[in-house]
């Protein structure tokens, strides 16, 4: 009897085994963490592999940071058992801007109300501190991936401020300053000055105990000593606000507002970048005709017409994409505006194309999957667009493509000339209208507001938005907006950025 019995616990032993080695066998892994991510970026606390990164403020002078399930559309994990993922030890005088550089795991986020840019460790997924700071409410900042150099537009001091890593800080003296630009290379370094016709660079004079101040400078610093200099470009330009780099790095494209900035005409300025480096010291005075230009030699006329306006652009190295704003001259909606995104195509350096896109001030421009543009603005109901929409309205009860007012534009580039979806679709309509899908806590049926963020989850046809202070995502396939309902989050989204993309540029 007891061997039998002994025989008997073990047969049930066995058995048991048996059941549990088949019911794990037929169980579903939901996270699988290996030590290193297809990038070769270590794994992170969270587990996560597509996080993208929110800021947020709670009540519009502070905020905070979250990540979000890129792959899965969480802002949770599945089980629910972790129901959200804060960047710890980060905070932020109103979040607003993030620079991400996924190739270094770090990002860093602006906040406007005190003008502290703060380091973000994607690796712990951390704050790290204060990395530089400028004034409060500065327009502009920027820098180079490996964060030895920042710059900031402190407009309400008329600075333009250099800092180095390590803390040294430089102030030269440009009143009306609202932007600056880097290079990846770190070396250009950019300035636009509000409501003129100059572009400005940064020059750093060689170390020597008697240096020499450059011809036409417009200030020298440190005084005693100076290090850094501002001086004009040589070059034809009209309210220029913003500039882009080539994918190669032989041109430089200076966007020229024009009429949309109480200038004169918009345009793409293109530039030599040999000539606008760090290490460039001018020798005459850029405002003297003697001076050589920093305009490169097109077989067209430098700077380029863009008719359909320029506030941002952006290459990919056959053709450069423009976006801005014409004002309406005749018709019954003369002296509205309305957005057009235009195609330079950079062999033949023309104009190929121009389509409507949603109206507003233009300040996103990105690439995603499925050969698609996508464009986002803000303060989009004011334009032909929302005057169509009313009178439409008034005319048939109903409004059709032309009379969707909202900030986001997916334009197709699979096909010879570009073809732009204003995001989401909405039809108004007494009878049967098409409303947002997600409805901000405005409740707005027809309009989410401006888009302040706009980021692409790579490889996985989706794009991610901070759109009228939430969270919106939109399917690249077929524009379709994905069920943001576990993506919300506590207080207004101001940013997004995809911290797991393969390379900086391709945010």
């Amino acid at each position: 009897m007891k061997k039998k019995s002994v025989f008997a616990r073990l047969f049930a032993g066995l058995l048991l085994v048996t059941a549990v080695l088949s019911m794990s066998g037929c169980s579903t892994v939901l996270y699988y963490h290996p030590g290193y991510t297809y990038s070769g970026r270590p794994t992170p606390p969270s587990g996560l592999y597509q996080r993208v990164l929110v800021t947020y403020t709670t009540n519009g002078s502070s905020g905070g940071a979250v990540m979000l399930d890129g792959l899965r559309d969480l802002r949770g994990n599945i089980q629910n058992t972790v129901t959200s993922f804060p960047i710890a030890g980060f905070s932020s005088a109103y979040p607003s801007k993030i620079l991400n550089f996924p190739e270094q795991t770090r990002g860093y986020v602006y906040g406007l109300t005190d003008g502290a840019l703060t380091t973000i460790n994607y690796s712990t997924e951390a704050g790290t501190g204060t990395a530089a700071s400028f004034g409060a409410y500065s327009p502009s900042v920027a820098m180079e991936p490996n964060a030895t150099r920042f710059m900031g537009a402190v407009y309400s001091q008329g600075v333009l401020e250099v800092a180095l890593s390590g803390g040294s800080y430089v102030s030269l003296n440009l009143p009306g300053v609202n932007k600056v630009v880097m290079n990846a290379g770190n070396s250009i370094l950019l300035a636009m000055v509000n409501n003129s016709n100059t572009v400005y660079r940064v020059i750093k004079l060689p170390q020597t105990t008697s240096p020499v101040l450059p011809p036409g400078y417009i200030d020298c610093e440190p005084l005693t000593n100076p290090v850094y200099c501002v001086v004009p470009v040589k070059g034809t330009f009209d309210h220029p606000v913003d500039a882009a780099f080539s994918t190669d790095g032989s041109a430089v494209y200076v966007v020229n507002c024009g009429p949309e900035c109480s200038g004169t005409t918009a345009s793409i300025s293109v530039l030599q970048p040999g000539t606008i480096q760090v290490d460039q010291i001018p020798t005459v005075d850029p405002a003297s005709s003697a001076a050589p230009t920093s305009m490169q030699t097109l077989p067209v006329a430098n700077p380029i017409p863009t008719p359909g306006g320029a506030t941002v652009a952006l290459s990919n190295g056959t053709n450069l994409y423009v976006a801005g704003q014409q004002k309406a001259t005749t018709g019954s909606y003369a002296g509205l505006w309305a957005g057009n995104l235009s195609t330079i195509n950079l062999s033949t350096y023309t104009v190929t194309s121009k389509v409507s896109i949603s109206d507003g001030n233009h300040t996103k421009l990105l690439f995603a999957d499925n050969s698609t543009l996508w464009v986002g603005a803000n303060t989009c109901a004011t334009g032909v667009r929302a005057a169509t929409a009313t009178a439409e309205l008034a005319a048939t009860g109903t409004t059709d493509a032309a009379g969707n007012y909202n900030c986001l534009t997916s334009v197709s580039l699979a096909g010879t000339t570009p073809v732009a979806t204003i995001v989401p679709t909405v039809v108004q309509s007494s009878t049967n209208p098409t409303t947002v899908p997600y409805p901000n806590t405005d409740n707005n049926q027809y309009y989410y507001g401006n888009l302040t963020g706009l980021c692409w989850v790579q490889n996985y046809n989706k794009v991610y938005t901070a759109y009228g202070g939430q969270i919106h995502a939109f399917k690249t396939s077929d524009n379709s907006e994905i069920d943001n309902y576990y993506l919300t989050i506590q207080g207004t989204a101001l940013d997004v950025a995809y911290m797991d993309a393969l390379t900086n540029s391709s945010n």
